[in-house]
């Protein structure tokens, strides 16, 4: 039964794998969730202000 082994092998080698994982996603910008929330708005309405200075020019502005 050294089959049982190697799927418990494989488990915690995966649970490892995906704990490391999730860690770096974390401390990427090193923000806190107030200043993550206060930057994503600021980068929101830029986004807004050019899309609506694209309509205004062009009238072919790209809406979803």
């Amino acid at each position: 039964m050294t089959r049982g082994n190697q799927r418990e092998l494989a488990r915690q080698k995966n649970a490892k794998k995906s704990n490391e994982q999730s860690k770096r996603k974390r401390k990427d910008d090193g923000l806190s969730a107030a200043a993550r929330k206060q930057r994503d708005a600021e980068i929101m309405q830029q986004k807004q202000k050019g899309n609506a200075n694209a309509e205004k020019a062009g009238g072919a502005g790209t809406s979803h």
